[in-house]
């Protein structure tokens, strides 16, 4: 399973005392309840009462570290792991140990145009496995949700429109005309509603559709004379944008860049030169 995920602790601080008890408490139940769907028995999370919120918004110290925790990627994959082994567990008749065999893999991206190619590398998975022939067809992506969010629009109980796509992150980001600062979303299904490239969906799409016909196992085609104006826009090669997308998982082992930017990178703690893998190497030697 890959994905691209974003820490947004300046939204978490936004919160209130009680949003946060909230939210803790609905991810990490002190009781549950259990619905019955499709004579399945499932236990959820019951929603909190005023004693269960007390026990975290009157202490200070406490309240604090689940604030933290909120907008920690380590606790949030924690979280994710431990739901994912106990439905699995559960569906095979009361197994027991983890779903993952080891812990995940992160790597840091450090700029926009590792950003976009890491994108690729994920929505275009199944494509490059040989498993859908085409975006929509890509099944349990966040390019086919997107896609369906372009014509069904689905209700939610308050009478907001709710897109498809409502869980993930949107697409485009105007630095020069969005505003500044957390934008929190008006969704509950996602965090934040500001933009993480500098493209609309519509040109995102677009770039995938023609990202796949390049590394699709039977269907290399060629290499348009002219470039998509997004790559030309961040600096990069048909090329060597192609390569980023079909080998990102060799290239790049704890941070993802450009060539510049990992030169110029230094880890969060030591302060060292990230190590840079002999692929990448290679493939941006090609860039001069």
């Amino acid at each position: 399973m890959h994905l691209i995920l974003r820490a947004r602790p300046d939204v978490v601080a936004t919160w209130d005392d009680d949003t946060v008890a909230r939210r803790w408490l609905l991810l990490c139940p002190v009781r549950k309840h259990i619905v019955s769907e499709d004579s399945k028995p499932e236990y959820v999370a019951a929603e909190p009462n005023e004693a269960e919120l007390n026990a975290i918004r009157c202490n200070p110290e406490r309240l604090a570290r689940i604030r933290l925790r909120l907008s920690d990627i380590s606790w949030w994959m924690r979280l994710l792991s431990q739901h994912i082994a106990q439905r699995a567990n559960s569906e095979e008749g009361g197994g027991l140990g983890k779903f993952w065999q080891s812990r995940f893999k992160a790597v840091r991206i450090l700029d926009e145009a590792s950003l976009l190619a890491c994108a690729a590398y994920v929505d275009l998975n199944p494509i490059r496995a040989a498993l859908a022939e085409t975006l929509e067809t890509s099944q349990h992506t966040s390019v086919q949700r997107r896609i369906e969010a372009l014509s069904e629009q689905p209700t939610v109980p308050d009478g907001t429109a709710a897109p498809r796509d409502a869980m993930l992150a949107t697409v485009g980001i105007d630095e020069a005309h969005d505003p500044v600062g957390p934008h929190p979303s008006k969704y509950s299904q996602r965090c934040s509603d500001k933009g993480f490239l500098p493209m609309s969906s519509a040109d995102y799409l677009q770039l995938l559709d023609w990202t796949a016909r390049q590394v699709h196992p039977g269907k290399q085609g060629t290499t348009p004379g002219h470039m998509p104006p997004i790559l030309e826009r961040l600096g990069l090669d048909a090329t060597v944008f192609c390569d980023q997308v079909r080998y990102f998982g060799r290239m790049f082992s704890a941070a993802a860049g450009q060539a510049q930017t990992l030169a110029s990178a230094r880890t969060l703690r030591t302060k060292r030169r990230y190590y840079v893998r002999p692929l990448a190497r290679k493939v941006f030697a090609h860039c001069g």
